[in-house]
């Protein structure tokens, strides 16, 4: 073929090259083969499985880790050899979509903080029984409280859902639709499906405190004092755990609270004159913006101005840039600390 020749490759198809033009080292390359090529080690592979679950299975009070299949139930067993009945969406989860089946070891979280191992006992055509083979844990709340109220009302295609399960997977607390001029109405049938993202987000992140989705508020009710007690950063109302409302502290009674607005001081200069604050608001406009009364509102009840770049950033893209920064400020100031009682 004139001057040229197959050259054997990593790939299974030979690749056509001119002699005249590779130079003699690369020639040479190109005929070696890859000194892993080979199929890997399935006992290498097996063993490192096994370590990364049994390093992960033991450790509860880090919320990231864990092996086994993770489920919400309202009502865990008190106690080991205890039993409970899923039902509903869970149980549909559990056999028809993961086929679990009996004697399959899975854990269940009632979203308070509460987590327990067992394993399924019996399943028939309505639920299953969970058996707990442990007595239940009870993991204590992330020491960062960061309340989200951001304008998502008027966001279409989906943008909604992910905003708040972004927040739902990086810590947030709560998430509350604000009401504001451009922005003045968010559908009832858009807030229960965002209640069902909130919980897939939470069993996806092996998050055990479910975030809180609140009602909308218009932006004229984060200005009021409330005769609310505050405990841990939020007001707690004793009522069933799926109709759980957690109203918010307001900005006059936050020690700390962002809103982004365009042309501000940067969010990092703002957070090295926060001290060492781990909880408080952060206030995201609509498409469009504020308004300058409502920012002027905003910033008479105390809250800071922060920007976050030069750029036009959208709702969803704001609202996860200044709640990363957030989380990881606090986490950096709680592993400072780590000594000292805990931020609240």
């Amino acid at each position: 073929m004139g001057g040229f020749r197959w050259i054997p490759c990593a790939s299974s198809k030979p690749v056509l090259q001119s002699r005249s033009w590779i130079p003699l080292q690369m020639q040479t390359l190109a005929t070696l083969r890859p000194r892993f090529a080979g199929p890997l080690n399935r006992s290498l592979l097996k063993t490192l499985s096994l370590r990364a679950l049994s390093s992960s299975s033991s450790d509860y009070a880090s919320q990231s880790l864990g092996g086994l299949p993770r489920f919400f139930s309202e009502v865990l067993p008190p106690s080991k050899g205890g039993i409970v009945h899923i039902q509903g969406d869970e149980f549909w989860h559990m056999s028809k979509v993961l086929r679990l089946s009996t004697n399959d070891r899975v854990e269940l979280f009632n979203g308070k903080g509460g987590l327990i191992g067992g394993c399924i006992q019996r399943i028939d055509r309505c639920g299953l029984d969970f058996v707990a083979l442990e007595d239940p844990k009870l993991v204590p709340t992330p020491g960062a409280y960061w309340h989200v109220f951001a304008a998502f009302g008027t966001l279409k295609g989906g943008r909604a859902d992910w905003l708040v399960e972004k927040c739902t997977e990086l810590g947030a607390i709560s998430v509350t639709p604000l009401l504001t001029e451009r922005s003045s109405s968010i559908s009832e049938n858009r807030v229960d499906r965002l209640q069902r993202v909130v919980l897939a987000a939470t069993k996806q992140c092996q998050r055990l405190h479910e975030m809180i989705l609140n009602p909308p508020m218009k932006i004229d009710g984060l200005l009021p004092l409330m005769g609310f007690p505050v405990v841990g950063g939020i007001v707690a109302l004793v009522i069933p755990f799926y109709q759980l409302r957690v109203v918010p502290i307001k900005i006059a009674q936050s020690k700390v609270c962002f809103v982004a607005v365009a042309e501000a001081a940067p969010v990092v200069s703002a957070l090295s004159l926060s001290g060492k604050e781990c909880s408080g608001l952060i206030i995201v406009g609509p498409e469009g913006d504020f308004t300058k009364k409502e920012v002027e509102m905003m910033l008479e009840a105390g809250a800071t101005a922060v920007g976050l770049g030069p750029l036009r950033l959208r709702v969803e893209t704001a609202t996860m840039a200044l709640l990363s920064a957030l989380m990881l400020w606090s986490d950096s100031q709680q592993t400072s600390i780590s000594t000292e009682p805990s931020c609240r």
